[in-house]
């Protein structure tokens, strides 16, 4: 039953998808977009093969996680051909392996508990990931953020692929020692906390998103990893005290880097005030105000908005161009679908049993959820700009493709946890 809903929602998402590349195209050409049929067969026989592979090895799991990504996937893919044509056949290309790598990881995978055999290797890679960025030769700084990893004509992100890691090995370390952290022996004013030996992790994994912001300048993504295990911690331990701990934290490593580096500098001047600057630093945000302040409620129409007078607009600034195409009904819808995937992931840890994948279900879903509030604050200034990315939406190879991985993990998690749930009595069914 599972599977017939969620083949019914691809198909509507094909459908919803078609209809936008064709609306985009008369807005630009006021032609119907010649491959519009080839492009329609592509979209369905991806998803029908991503399909077909929850039909075989996770026939139980969750029916709208994969149709949400796949319409968030194809709203992205329309914009970005609208900007840059070019662009759009590299996600494309990125798509289909990003869904080949989903496909491959339910058939690898057949129980994501089995991960946390390897929790001391899982560390290993995200942070050789992490740090990757820093090695001299490889590393690559655009836009001010040296996230980049360059090998010849190949560069990509390895963050992207270190977050995963590293939420399986905070899952598989805070099962382990999860009733350690939570006694509190020592008080400071009202907060209890454990041995300072058992805080280790948590200043570890501070001291790592500081190096993050401080070296690669990247803000986002050092408050991505540290939310990451904070939320883990949280929910493990079931500790307010370590959320004020680890907030105080945070604040304190970013007052610290406010205060020494320049770059922290210029994005929270920014976000404070754009129109001081608005012809140069604050261009890119006073630009993504005026779209989105153009498209009111119902939106511009796709293809006739501003995206051209935006840098980065593919990326960065996507959710812009969204909200000015489709207006405030648009940009409600995208908004929405990233609730309903939080809220389908978090349905899943809720329901899991077992410890491991109750957490590693919080942490992905956890990692979806802040990435898609940071980049959507920094458009609309609730928070500091910064360049990561917005899931499944925003042309970026790298995101796209671990995104989908973590997809992959979701919907194996979910599966097991169908599979393992009682069956309804005879009273509870008629009552």
């Amino acid at each position: 039953m599972r599977r017939n809903t969620e083949l019914g929602l691809l198909v509507m998402v094909v459908i919803i998808t078609g209809g936008a590349y064709v609306l985009a195209s008369l807005g630009q050409d006021a032609v119907v977009p010649p491959n519009v049929l080839p492009f329609l067969g592509v979209v369905l026989a991806l998803l029908l093969v991503a399909h077909i592979v929850n039909r075989r090895l996770a026939p139980n799991a969750d029916a709208t996680l994969l149709p949400l990504a796949g319409l968030l996937n194809g709203v992205g893919f329309v914009v970005i051909a609208r900007i840059n044509e070019q662009l759009a056949w590299q996600q494309a290309a990125w798509t289909t392996f990003g869904i080949a790598l989903y496909c491959l990881t339910l058939i690898v995978v057949r129980r994501a508990r089995d991960l946390s055999r390897y929790r001391w290797t899982f560390a290993l890679i995200g942070i050789v990931l992490l740090m990757l960025p820093l090695v001299p030769g490889i590393g690559r700084e655009i836009n001010g953020s040296r996230i980049w990893v360059g090998f010849g004509p190949i560069r990509f992100q390895p963050g992207e692929f270190a977050k995963i890691a590293l939420a399986i090995f905070f899952a598989s370390y805070l099962v382990e020692k999860r009733e350690l952290l939570a006694m509190g022996s020592r008080r400071i004013g009202p907060i209890s906390l454990p041995e300072l030996k058992h805080l280790g992790p948590v200043l570890l994994a501070w001291g790592a998103s500081l190096v993050v912001m401080i070296s690669q300048k990247d803000l986002g993504s050092s408050l991505l990893f540290f939310t990451l295990f904070l939320v883990m911690l949280w929910v493990a331990t079931q500790r307010g005290s370590y959320l004020v701990f680890g907030i105080g934290l945070f604040g304190i490593g970013s007052y610290f880097a406010w205060r020494a580096f320049d770059h922290v500098q210029t994005r929270v001047t920014i976000w404070i005030d754009p129109w001081a600057d608005p012809d140069n630093k604050g261009y890119q945000i006073v630009q993504g105000f005026f779209e989105m302040a153009a498209g009111g409620v119902g939106g511009t129409g796709i293809g006739l908005g501003g995206a051209i007078n935006i840098p980065e607009a593919e990326s960065d600034f996507i959710f812009a161009i969204i909200a000015g195409e489709l207006g405030l009904v648009g940009a409600t819808i995208v908004l929405i679908a990233f609730l309903l995937i939080i809220g389908a992931g978090l349905r899943v840890a809720v329901r899991a049993e077992n410890s491991f994948d109750k957490l590693l279900a919080v942490g992905l879903t956890t990692l979806i959820g802040i990435q898609a509030f940071i980049i959507i604050g920094g458009v609309t200034r609730v928070l500091p700009l910064t360049g990561v990315t917005l899931p499944f939406v925003s042309y970026g190879g790298s995101s796209l493709v671990a995104n989908y991985v973590l997809l992959a993990l979701l919907m194996r998690i979910s599966d097991e946890t169908a599979m393992v749930a009682p069956a309804p009595t005879p009273a509870t069914v008629s009552a």
